[in-house]
């Protein structure tokens, strides 16, 4: 009787596993059926419009009436705000994520504030953000401007950064900083040659998130960075970018700019895969200073 339920227990067991990895591999084969589907319609709607001259020149006149121009000053303009915006966002979430994990305790409320605060800044809308920085531009009397738009974007990936990293942090064992202070070490010199080393490929991720979401955003930029035809020479002027290139692209009437949309799209998705291949070749590089 005995050796019967557990039998049946055993079956039940294996039933339920079988079923599980089941789901699993569906959930995969949905995830990367996505993917395939997103960027094998990207590319072959926008392969057709795809030239040398697209990326190499900017747009000339009646460029969005289907003539002759290329979306370079969106590249470089995208480039520009998304470089920038993640340089402010790391000077103002690194210092913060360092504080809350090396400089308070382990269930500080001020940790936990500052966690709850991360949370609801990620999620709100990235139009917020463009309104928001629209108000401060209207303040100061700036006008749309590649400035603008890197302050906006800045306040969008901060939040994102911030947390990323602080979870990258928060799996550092509290040994090795105890090993660290035990040897003389500041708090100071502990966050920045040993915390930050150990943690530095989940870092490099950490940016690379809050870098993708800054270049790929266009709520952001819409009211702060403006749009513009030529390539920006100085902060102060206004900055294309490729979202916003792809929004009034496939705002015309014309199917051959609406193609060019799509080209445009493939732009944009070829130099994630750029930047996430070099962050990912960057993170193995110095996998090597992590204690495991």
């Amino acid at each position: 009787m005995i050796l019967s339920r557990e039998s049946r227990r055993l079956r039940r067991r294996k039933m339920e596993e079988r079923i599980f990895r089941a789901l699993m591999a569906v959930s995969i084969l949905i995830v990367i059926g996505c993917l395939v589907l997103i960027v094998g319609t990207i590319i072959w709607k926008g392969l057709p419009a795809m030239s040398l001259s697209m990326i190499t020149q900017i747009p000339k006149g009646g460029y969005y009436l289907g003539k002759e121009g290329g979306i370079l000053n969106a590249i470089i303009g995208s480039l520009y705000l998304a470089s920038g915006a993640t340089v402010l966002a790391i000077l103002f979430s690194l210092p913060v994520v360092l504080y809350i994990n090396v400089y308070t305790k382990k269930r500080s409320r001020l940790a936990s504030l500052t966690r709850f605060s991360f949370d609801v800044l990620w999620g709100i809308p990235s139009i917020v953000y463009g309104a928001f920085g629209f108000i401060i531009m209207v303040f100061f009397g700036l006008r749309a401007s590649l400035l603008a738009g890197i302050l906006a974007v800045a306040l969008l990936e901060f939040p994102i950064m911030s947390r990323a990293a602080d979870e990258v942090i928060r799996m550092v064992p509290r040994e090795l900083l105890e090993a660290s202070y035990s040897l003389g070490a500041t708090r100071l010199e502990t966050a920045l040659k040993v915390v930050v080393r150990q943690c530095l490929p989940g870092l490099l991720t950490a940016v690379l998130i809050a870098f993708g979401r800054g270049i790929g955003d266009a709520a952001s930029v819409l009211f702060t960075a403006g749009f513009t035809d030529r390539i920006p020479t100085s902060l102060l002027e206004p900055a294309a970018t490729l979202p916003l290139a792809i929004f009034f692209q496939l705002g015309t009437p014309f199917p051959e700019v609406q193609q060019r949309a799509y080209a445009s799209a493939a732009i944009l998705t070829v130099l994630i895969l750029i930047i996430s291949l070099v962050a990912r070749g960057l993170g193995k590089r110095y996998t090597r200073h992590i204690i495991k």
